[in-house]
């Protein structure tokens, strides 16, 4: 049985709570208890706070986990990224007082800045900085006279507007959520199953299964719209010079090819949702 770390908390929780849902997992967060045991498929989920994750499977003690690319660089964990997840997309931004002089992030290098992310600052700047490591409400710092500007989280911008601060440059770092697996883990047959398990739900959830009849004069030209991963399923139909074809389709780009097969003389075209897929 192995060991998978999950967010007990924040925006990475309900997310990640739905993936393994859909990927057939018993991964519910039980009431007052920080661990669920899924006997079927041979797993202990773990309930932890994001930014502990890297830590427990950087050192093996748990052999995976989902978090976010920001946790696993902060905490400089050697666990391994091994699958990156469409949800908890963010950005580390600098910010400082709305009359502050400073226009650059080049300017912030010698400043007092309060964060909780001292590592990822101090990888992007490749220089040791002036530090005020704060947990949590790292906007109300400047005010309160610790530090010259922040580097934070930021989502809308808004807590940054009523803080009077405003953003300098570019992001210093981008995330989003992704599976990490310790080093010496990444073979276990579980970890592979759950690997295989979410990459079949994102595929499905990126694509549709379309199928569709036409005449042998234009199969060529249908086939071109619809090439599918590799090729598509092509079967002559009974008693017509007519083709049955199937193939996947990107789901953003369906309704477009639909409407092309129809004008190319296309006929009986369906559009099916795919639950899930091993491709």
């Amino acid at each position: 049985m192995i060991k998978v770390a999950l967010p007990n908390k924040g925006m990475l929780f309900e997310p990640t709570q739905e993936l393994l849902k859909a990927c057939g997992y018993k991964a519910s967060k039980p009431y007052k208890t920080l661990t669920q045991i899924d006997t079927k498929n041979g797993i202990e989920f773990f309930f932890l706070r994001p930014s502990d994750i890297p830590m427990y499977v950087g050192k093996g003690i748990i052999d995976a986990g989902i978090t976010g690319i920001d946790f696993n660089a902060e905490a400089k964990s050697p666990a391994v990224k091994v699958l990156d997840l469409p949800f908890g997309a963010s950005k580390m931004c600098a910010a400082v007082p709305n009359e502050s002089p400073i226009q650059s992030l080049e300017e912030l290098k010698d400043s007092t800045i309060a964060t909780s992310f001292p590592n990822i600052v101090e990888g992007y700047y490749k220089k040791p900085m002036n530090f005020v490591v704060l947990e949590g409400a790292v906007e109300i710092s400047v005010s309160l006279g610790v530090a010259d500007a922040i580097v934070d989280v930021v989502e809308t911008g808004t807590t940054l507007k009523q803080a009077g601060l405003r953003i300098v440059g570019e992001p210093l770092f981008r995330s989003n959520a992704a599976l990490f697996c310790n080093p010496q883990k990444q073979d276990l047959e579980e970890v592979n199953t759950l690997i295989r398990r979410i990459q079949g739900k994102l595929v499905a959830q990126s694509y549709m299964m379309i199928e569709y009849d036409c005449p042998a004069d234009v199969l060529d030209k249908a086939v071109a719209l619809t090439p599918g991963l590799d090729a598509p399923t092509v079967a002559k139909l009974h008693g017509r010079d007519w083709y049955s074809v199937k193939a996947m389709v990107p789901q953003e780009d369906a309704n477009a090819i639909m409407d092309k097969l129809w004008d190319a003389g296309a006929r009986s075209i369906l559009l099916f949702g795919i639950k899930s897929a091993r491709i």
